[in-house]
């Protein structure tokens, strides 16, 4: 026999038992399809058979719940819509509260808003003549007015000669025993613009034609103009003493005791001229009088906006 025949016979003996085999074998239990079609109709929908569901009540004491009971397929129930009318209040919620924002107080701004002015730099210098006499007599807290002698162009806007500025005394007091002269600090605070009155930061860098440094307008300082007169004092005792020698010398009786004067005088001068410095102390200084008319020049410290 030949060989691939043998093998072919075996194979097949080998699958004739195995599907011969209990294990293998397929049985259908139709018992459940017999116990359903005694119970149901088939010719009817599952629907209209089934009984109606029982009622679900609620735990809660003061509800329950009904479920209606079922419709069938071929009836139809009305659909009927309701609308609830919009409350009239709606609610509102604090989010303040909820995010946690911290309100903090910002400092004091101008209700205008600042993106619309026009800004006059710092710097700016306006020449302007004063309408109200000042001196070192005057009190602090003493008001000046001043006007505006030419026009001031910036970028957007052209101040014009005749604009009102307003002054203070911040400081004065007068000539002092040490040498100092009288002294008056002067400082602009606002600008009279179209009607409106406008805060500035200002100071004063001339007065009467004289540059003025740090805002003080000083009278003359009198300790070296004192040094000066107590030699000349001294210098005068000298020639009185030297002209009183020179008569007494013209006399016989006289020549003896002529030396004296001019002795004295040498005395004198030499005391004059050593003390001079401390002596001057006490020459007080020159009085500062500034009267209505005077020209100053006054110069922004901060940044003007006008609106």
């Amino acid at each position: 026999m030949n060989s691939s025949l043998y093998k072919i016979f075996i194979n097949s003996a080998l699958a004739l038992l195995i599907g011969a085999m209990p294990v293998y074998s397929l049985e259908l239990d139709m018992s459940v399809d017999e116990e359903i079609r005694k119970n149901y109709n088939p010719s009817k929908l599952e629907l209209d058979a089934l009984p109606p569901l029982p009622e679900i009540k609620n735990t809660a004491p003061s509800a329950t719940v009904t479920t209606p009971p079922a419709i069938p397929l071929n009836e139809t129930k009305p659909v009927t819509t309701t609308t609830s009318a919009p409350p009239k209040t709606v609610p509102t919620t604090d989010y303040s509260k909820t995010t946690g924002r911290v309100k903090k107080d910002l400092p004091n701004t101008s209700t205008k808003d600042n993106f619309a002015a026009i800004k006059v730099k710092k710097g700016t210098k306006f020449m302007v003549k004063s309408q109200t006499a000042v001196s070192d007599y005057s009190r602090a807290g003493a008001g000046l007015t001043f006007v505006s002698l030419e026009p001031v162009t910036k970028r957007y806007i052209t101040i014009p000669a005749g604009t009102v500025f307003k002054g203070v005394v911040v400081e004065s007091h007068r000539p002092q025993p040490t040498g100092n002269g009288g002294l008056i600090v002067i400082k602009a605070d606002k600008m009279i613009y179209n009607g409106s009155t406008h805060s500035i930061d200002a100071k004063i860098t001339k007065a009467g034609g004289k540059k003025i440094f740090f805002n003080n307008i000083k009278g003359k300082r009198q300790y070296w103009k004192g040094v000066a007169a107590q030699i000349d004092k001294g210098e005068n005792f000298y020639q009185k003493s030297r002209r009183a020698s020179k008569k007494l010398a013209d006399n016989p009786v006289g020549v003896i005791i002529s030396p004296i004067p001019t002795v004295a005088g040498v005395v004198v001068y030499a005391v004059n001229l050593v003390g001079s410095p401390l002596f001057s102390i006490h020459y007080k200084g020159g009085h500062i009088s500034l009267p209505a008319g005077t020209l100053y020049q006054i110069k922004l410290l901060e940044d003007l906006y006008i609106y």
